[in-house]
């Protein structure tokens, strides 16, 4: 086995694109028991979103709030359901350096500051058809 471009700390979050944000976080907290949720306008995304911590990991929920944005895009065409995964790195800039370099498409060239920290995604056509965020470990 080769050795891998970038080793996934953990699962960090798996994100559900949804209609009502508020609605979602009501059912979840109903049905499961979650408590006080804190939901963010994360403005340059242009969604409402809140991480939800579930024992070791997260749920994350986001909430377009423009209708030409890709996440409208996704919910208009697939209906609610998981949008994407996301997983911890270590040094995500000089992860992302190496994946590119492997020919792994890229949506962020770098680093940006997203709801759970440094974040980049992934772009589906190089994993499988699965959008990949990932984020940077606190320490880095």
């Amino acid at each position: 086995m080769a050795d891998p471009v970038c080793t996934a700390k953990h699962l960090h979050h798996v994100c559900i694109a949804v209609v009502d944000i508020r609605d979602t976080v009501k059912f979840y907290q109903d049905t499961f028991g979650i408590g006080k949720v804190d939901i963010q306008e994360v403005t340059d995304q242009k969604v409402l979103a809140a991480l939800v911590k579930i024992g070791g990991t997260e749920l994350e929920f986001i909430q377009a709030t423009d209708p030409t944005t890709g996440v409208a895009r996704f919910v208009e065409q697939r209906g609610e359901g998981m949008h994407h995964i996301c997983f911890e790195v270590d040094h995500l800039a000089d992860r992302l350096k190496a994946m590119e370099a492997k020919g792994i498409s890229l949506i962020d060239k770098a680093p940006r500051k997203g709801l759970a920290g440094m974040i980049a995604f992934l772009h589906p056509r190089s994993t499988r058809g699965v959008l990949i965020e990932l984020v940077d470990s606190p320490a880095h």
